[in-house]
């Protein structure tokens, strides 16, 4: 079924209606907010920003997820899940006010950061609470559907929450003031998302009250033998265990495309100019999210052609390949371009990623399998950043990132093929 189908199937429902629209008022404003924070930490003027400094950034922008992520469920699990999405909000709202205050007063940028990394905190527990009430909205018959439109239209909306931080951004400026409006804006808009989830009843969304389920401090112990159980099971799935390999590869190499492009546009393409390195960044994260919303029409046709096992590693060498070429005469016109191929590969490899793991996982280990999924997601990404900044130069013109990132791509599709290869004949 098409993405247009299924979203014309699932909306008939009021009250997923309702939760829909809840995710897609915080998304957006996710997409301003994490625009304003890009423009604050690699495009102020004031600041001359180092690839450390990115590696940085990019840390205090994930990790949450990453960190938080295995450990969320169990209070998602005991606590109303209506009643997180109407407080998380207000309780974003106001530490979004705190960082708009520290901002405007000029405090030192690690005040910043512990405040942006509390915000992304509640985030997460609001994308979780999301997440886990998303089944009591939609009949179980739908329920695949449901899960195949709301992860896609929510990345889509804060690609477009970020273009509209970006026009906010030449209305407001570029100064401290101006960051200053836009994580305003963003904490007023993410409040309206608190007034739809108002008007869902408080026991809509579970949980239901359990006597066996475990004290929550006991059941924080059991996360951690959870994880390490899920990597042994894992293992003993070697397909679904490739899949997610090649979706962690996509997203080190992807971070490091990342860092290598913001240091580029910041010093060697703009002559230092921020403002024109922003516009210029701006335009790859635009064309990624092309590259992102194709890859959802095309990747169904590819893999019923081509299996998930053969377009996987199609996808992987491609991105490689081509943003090699694209990369290394170091003109601006390439960059673009090249945001729109990882966009297409990357987001195939991921759709591939979550279907290979939903299709191969016992369902008993499935939650298990997604937190590894979820830190490996964001964790290769901060790291492929953090190692950026010890090879890039300070105008960012490295050949050896760029050939690390053509190589890399063509060897993880290699090495995916090899082990899904051998695993398809140990199970004939």
């Amino acid at each position: 079924m098409s993405f247009v189908a299924d979203l014309r199937v699932v909306l008939r429902g009021r009250d997923f209606r309702r939760l829909f629209s809840t995710r897609l008022i915080s998304q957006f404003s996710d997409g301003i907010f994490q625009f304003g924070v890009t423009g604050f930490a690699f495009f102020s003027p004031e600041n001359q920003t180092t690839a450390l400094e990115v590696a940085a950034g990019l840390a205090v922008l994930l990790l949450p997820y990453s960190v938080l992520g295995p450990f969320v469920g169990v209070f998602i699990d005991r606590w109303s899940r209506r009643q997180i999405l109407v407080v998380a909000p207000l309780v974003r709202g106001l530490l979004l006010l705190v960082a708009a205050g520290l901002v405007a007063a000029d405090v030192p940028d690690p005040a910043f950061y512990a405040a942006a990394l509390c915000v992304l905190g509640v985030n997460r527990f609001f994308l979780s609470a999301l997440g886990a009430s998303l089944p009591h909205v939609v009949p179980a018959d739908r329920l695949m559907a449901a899960n195949a439109v709301t992860p896609t239209s929510g990345t889509v909306i804060t690609f477009v929450g970020a273009g509209v931080g970006f026009l906010l951004r030449e209305v407001f400026g570029g100064s401290d003031t101006g960051v200053a409006l836009l994580l305003v804006t963003s904490g007023v808009v993410f409040g309206l998302s608190a007034l739809v989830a108002r008007t869902m009843d408080r026991r809509l969304l579970g949980p239901w009250s359990d006597p066996a389920v475990p004290q929550a401090r006991q059941a924080m112990r059991n996360v951690v033998v959870g994880l390490g159980d899920g990597v042994k099971h894992l293992v003993r799935h070697r397909t679904a265990a490739a899949t997610m390999g090649a979706m962690a590869a996509h997203r080190f190499f992807y971070g490091s495309a990342t860092a290598l492009g913001i240091i580029l546009y910041r010093y060697y393409f703009t002559d230092g100019d921020p403002e024109a390195a922003l516009r210029g960044i701006s335009l790859v994260v635009a064309t990624s999210g092309v590259g992102y919303f194709l890859a959802v029409i095309i990747t169904p046709y590819a893999t019923e052609r081509f299996t998930i096992e053969r377009w996987v590693p199609i996808a992987l060498s491609a991105a490689g390949l081509l943003t090699g070429a694209l990369v290394l005469p170091f003109q601006v016109w390439g960059l673009p371009i090249a945001g729109f191929v990882l966009g297409v590969a990357g987001q195939s490899v991921k759709i591939c990623a979550d279907t290979t793991v939903q299709r191969d996982v016992e369902d008993i280990y499935l939650g298990r399998a997604f937190s590894i999924y979820d830190m490996l997601f964001n964790g290769m990404y901060v790291l492929a950043a953090a190692l950026s900044a010890v090879i890039l130069p300070a105008n960012g013109k490295s050949y050896l990132a760029v050939v690390i990132i053509t190589v890399g791509y063509p060897l993880a599709a290699l090495a995916y093929r090899m082990i899904t290869t051998a695993s398809r004949a140990r199970a004939a």
